[in-house]
Parts: structure tokens; C-alpha cells; sequence
């Protein structure tokens, strides 16, 4: 699963979100929170999960080819 980073950072943005609060809220480490924003770590579907339910939106909505916000 491949991370669309556009739609990453809308959804952290619409969520007044920093990587530190994401890691906090998902017990995702901040170093992976930021390897998966910047596409240089693709992250496990449990993981796009987590980020996904934080951010409250669908694991659709952060996936390349997914839905738009």
C-alpha cells in the first residue's frame, strides 16, 4: 500500500495534526510516521489503518488511487 503524501497532509492539516500528536494518538513511531509522509517507507495495512482512524477518515482516503477527500 503506497501512502498518498498529498492526501496525508491535507488529512493532518484538516486535523491541526503533527507527526509527534499522530504518533501519540496511533502508537506509531514518529520516525515511521514520517517515512510513510515522505514515501520512503510503505507502511503495513494495519498500520494505514491506525492513521486512517486518528485522522478520521477511510484508509481510502490516504491510498494512491483512492478516494478524494
Amino acid at each position: 500500500m503506497k501512502i498518498d503524501k498529498n492526501k496525508f497532509d491535507l488529512a493532518m492539516a484538516r486535523n491541526c495534526f503533527t507527526s509527534e500528536k499522530l504518533s501519540n494518538l496511533t502508537g506509531i513511531s514518529k520516525v515511521t510516521i514520517i517515512r510513510v509522509k515522505n514515501g520512503s517507507q510503505n507502511p503495513r495495512p494495519m498500520t494505514v489503518g491506525k492513521i486512517a482512524k486518528a485522522l478520521n477518515v477511510k484508509v481510502e482516503d490516504l491510498i494512491e488511487g483512492g478516494n478524494k477527500l
